[in-house]
């Protein structure tokens, strides 16, 4: 069970709260870099879990359990912080709603599909979505740590606004699925 694809994900999952601390408010452009160093870290591990668990021949259950809940972890804590620390606000608010909601659906629904046996795979569009989710969300964090480049902040809410488009969309294919197995 401790393989070092899953120590990698419970790595993840227990480097949210320091990267909720680190974010805390009001978090200075120094915490704000440490903040992207991990986060940044943290999307590395997310990579080469998955990679290694398949190279190495050693895909757990575990693994196939814990990978989309420190995913749904991370990206949430992130969102929260994000728009607690006001890096997110206003109608940006809609779009991170966007994404949570969705967490929220795909979790119930996975779970519910689960106890009838039915497995809904990974699309290459719901990698897409995860890779802009955290090409957005890193680009906020980086933002607060460089305040003197507002084109950053734009294009990080530009990327934002891409997933949560992706979002929605993988989002109606995932319950698309599931509604053929409900009465």
């Amino acid at each position: 069970m401790l393989t070092l694809p899953n120590i990698l994900t419970l790595s993840r999952i227990f480097a949210v709260p320091l990267l909720v601390f680190l974010l805390w408010p009001t978090p200075r452009p120094f915490d704000y870099f440490v903040a992207f160093a991990l986060y940044c870290l943290m999307g590395i591990t997310d990579y080469f879990d998955g990679y290694l668990a398949r190279a190495k021949g050693t895909v757990s259950r575990l693994g196939i359990f814990l990978d989309p809940i420190a995913d749904k972890i991370m990206v949430v804590a992130v969102i929260v912080m994000l728009v607690f620390i006001d890096n997110i606000r206003g109608f940006h608010m809609i779009a991170a709603m966007i994404i949570l909601l969705r967490e929220i659906m795909v979790s119930g629904l996975r779970e519910f599909l689960a106890g009838l046996s039915v497995s809904v795979p990974v699309s290459k569009l719901a990698k897409w979505k995860t890779t802009l989710q955290l090409v957005s969300l890193g680009g906020l964090i980086l933002a607060g740590a460089l305040p003197h480049w507002p084109m950053l902040m734009k294009v990080a809410l530009i990327t934002l606004w891409a997933a949560a488009v992706l979002t929605m969309i993988t989002g109606w294919d995932y319950l698309r699925v599931g509604l053929k197995h409900m009465d």
